[in-house]
């Protein structure tokens, strides 16, 4: 089993910034990627990025320019740097873990417990 475990929410103003971190523990298989996703109030969970571990990465347009992801798929670590805050980035933040056997035969995937990212003056 994997365990995934965030660190770095809080509160901030609009237009800072914070960093989220987060660290996975035990395997699963073959790494594929990990991921923040967020859960704002009322609408569902939406990813906000995604790192692979051949290198791909993906942002949500509502974050491109302002958030980055980073991380180290061997250390099975990723960061989220989070720039120019604005009240829309709200929400809990998720990192997410997905694994596959290596050979697209199944895929299973691993959340953490989340962290509350708030933007308010």
């Amino acid at each position: 089993q994997v365990q995934l475990v965030e660190s770095g929410g809080g509160s901030a103003q609009p237009g800072g910034s914070l960093k989220l971190s987060c660290v996975a523990s035990g395997s699963a298989g073959t790494l594929e990627r990990m991921a923040w996703y967020r859960h704002p109030p009322g609408p569902q969970r939406e990813m906000v990025a995604f790192i692979s571990t051949d290198d791909r990465i993906w942002y949500n347009d509502s974050v491109k320019g302002r958030f980055t992801i980073s991380g180290d798929n061997a250390k099975k670590r990723i960061y989220l740097q989070m720039n120019s805050l604005k009240p829309d980035d709200t929400a809990v933040y998720y990192c997410h873990s997905r694994w596959s056997d290596g050979g697209g035969v199944w895929r299973t995937e691993f959340w953490g417990q989340g962290t509350q990212v708030t933007v308010s003056s």
